[in-house]
Parts: C-alpha cells; structure tokens; sequence
C-alpha cells in the first residue's frame, strides 16, 4: 500500500471524525469465541479447493519485545488473525465473514497508524492490547497440537476464497468490530463508546442465548467489593449496608448496563465489567448473606458481528456475505483496488 495515499485518506478522517478518534482506535475484540470440537477427519470444503491468491502485499509489524519490524505477507497474516480471534472449527462461511473482518481491521489501522513516530514505518505494531492479535505459525502449532494441519488448511481455504475483499462505508474501511457472543442483541458504537457509527447499530442476534457459557456468574464478598470499587474510584463512599451500595442501573434496549450508582459515585458498565472481571456489560448484581452475585450474559464488548451468532447463521445456510451485511448493515463489501493491494 502506497504511504502517501493512506497519509491523504488520514488527512481528510481527522478533518471529518476527529470527535470520533477514541473510538475509532478501540480494539474490536478481546476474546475468542469458545471453540467447537471438529473431528479430524471431517470434510468441510468441497473437493475443489480454491485457488491460493498470490499476492505479493502484506503488512509490517514492529514486535514490541525486540523493537524488531517483521514483514507478514498478507495470506500469512490474515491466517494468523483468524486463527487468533476464532475457533478454526467454526463453519466455513463464519470464517470466511471473520477474515473479511480481519483484513478490513487491519487496513483501517494502516490508515490510522501512518506517519506514528512509535510505530518507526510499521503499519502497526503486535500488541494484542492495542491491535489485532495474529498467531504465528509456530503458536498455531502449539494451540492446536495435532489438529494443526486441518485447522491450518480450513482457515487458508477461507482466506483465500475473500483475500482480495473489505467492507468499506463512505469510500474508506470500516471499524470492522466483533465478539464473542452478545447478550441476545449486539450493543450500538453510541451506547458503548458514545459515538453514533452508521454501520455498528444494534441487531437482533438471539442465536447466542444458546452459546456455551452464555450466562455466567461472578460472586464476590462484601468486602471484596468494596476494596475493588474503592481502588477504583479514589473517594467513593459506601455506606454501611452493602444492600444498598448499588442503585437501580440504566440499561440499553440490548441490555448493557449504561450507568450504575455505587456508593455515591456514578459508573459506566464497562467500567464495573473490568473492575469485576465480568465477562460483558451485560449484568445484573444481586445481594444476599454477604455476597454479591454478578449475573452475565455474553462475552465480549457486544459491537458489531457476533461470532457465535455469525456461526449460528452459517450453519443456517447463510453465506458470509449475507453474515457480513447483518451485522455491519450499510457497509459496502468490494474488491480492493489495485492502488490499495500495492
């Protein structure tokens, strides 16, 4: 991809978003789907497999343990990326719709990461804190063991059926975001990063209800409680009935928790999701005999394509197109241009 290009197309997003750089940088994921045991010697492509597209485009990756840059091709990175943020053992068009996802993340960070002094000419760096996470060959082989081989060949067909293909709105890459599961209905970019995004609205996704560990629980002590929210929020008072630390929460239409009264402070859900470890925003907290209950639904920041819901329509017999436009509708699926794969 030619620098200059990316630098004009940085130039006019600042002039146009810059009220939504916040959360145009956020991850779009930090958690895999759980995974689905394949049998080995299941087929899952037919016997014409597609053609390898050979491409000479890829990215450069500054490795924040050496300070290294590492050429990736782009076939060798998209694997990667898939094979990081979901199960190989999801169904082909699932993950045909994930590489899409991968790829059009992927581009999207080039064009925001030109001309960072820290990223020294990386396109973005390894950081799966920051960026998307990408399996080398060798962390493939020590994730799936002897399962290698086929989940390595499920995850390159998939690749290499959409390899040239990105979702684009408004003439540039989209904020392709995904999770694991949502709650029952994927969450807005307004109500989780406060920021309305055309695209990253709130769908119906009711097929995660019945995803393994959909809801999960959290229980935690009166007093552990306390010690979080306090190291949490420097000043916060509790009062001395632990009943009445938590007010009635203001929750989405997809039910993520917006805000939370604690003591006499005022949280976010995602703020209580880290400093509980909860596994969404999605909760509700009941007390009893000194213990706090966290009731969760789903995995994952909820914007965007579900993973297991995207799986779910797959195995309806949905193709990744029709995946990729529920989730993400308004977005444009296309071909990327000559100028782009250079």
């Amino acid at each position: 991809m030619k620098r200059h290009f990316l630098q004009l197309l940085l130039f006019a997003f600042l002039l146009t978003a810059l009220p939504l750089l916040p959360a145009l940088l956020i991850r779009p994921a930090a958690e895999p789907a759980p995974a689905v045991e394949l049998p080995e010697t299941e087929s899952v492509f037919s016997t014409t497999e597609p053609p390898v597209v050979e491409s000479q485009a890829g990215y450069c990756i500054l490795q924040t343990a050496t300070g290294e840059i590492r050429e990736v091709p782009l076939r060798d990175y998209l694997i990667g990326a898939v094979g990081a943020e979901m199960p190989a053992s999801f169904a082909p068009e699932t993950l045909k719709a994930q590489a899409v996802a991968a790829h059009t993340y992927a581009e999207r960070q080039c064009m925001l990461s030109a001309g960072r002094e820290e990223l020294r000419g990386a396109d973005f760096s390894d950081d799966p804190a920051l960026y998307q996470a990408c399996l080398t060959e060798d962390e493939q082989r020590e994730r799936w063991g002897t399962h290698y081989d086929l989940y390595h060949d499920r995850i390159a067909a998939a690749v290499d059926a959409v390899q040239d293909e990105l979702l684009y709105y408004d003439g540039e890459p989209i904020i392709a975001a995904f999770h694991a599961m949502s709650s029952g209905r994927t969450e807005s970019a307004e109500n989780m990063w406060g920021s309305a995004i055309p695209y990253l609205c709130s769908v119906e996704s009711e097929a995660d209800s019945h995803a393994p560990d959909f809801e999960t629980t959290v229980q935690l002590t009166a007093e552990e409680v306390r010690e979080r929210l306090l190291a949490a929020h420097t000043g916060l008072t509790l009062g001395s009935d632990p009943a009445g630390w938590f007010g009635e929460a203001a929750v989405s239409e997809a039910g993520t928790v917006l805000q939370l009264q604690a003591g006499d402070g005022i949280f976010t859900g995602q703020e209580l999701r880290g400093i509980f470890g909860l596994r969404s925003a999605a909760f509700t907290a009941g007390y009893a005999d000194g213990q706090f209950t966290f009731t969760v639904h789903g995995f994952g920041h909820d914007v965007g394509m579900s993973q297991y819901g995207a799986n779910a329509m797959a195995l309806e017999g949905k193709t990744y197109r029709e995946i990729l436009a529920y989730y993400y509708p308004g977005a444009e699926l296309q071909k990327m241009t000559a100028q782009e794969r250079e």
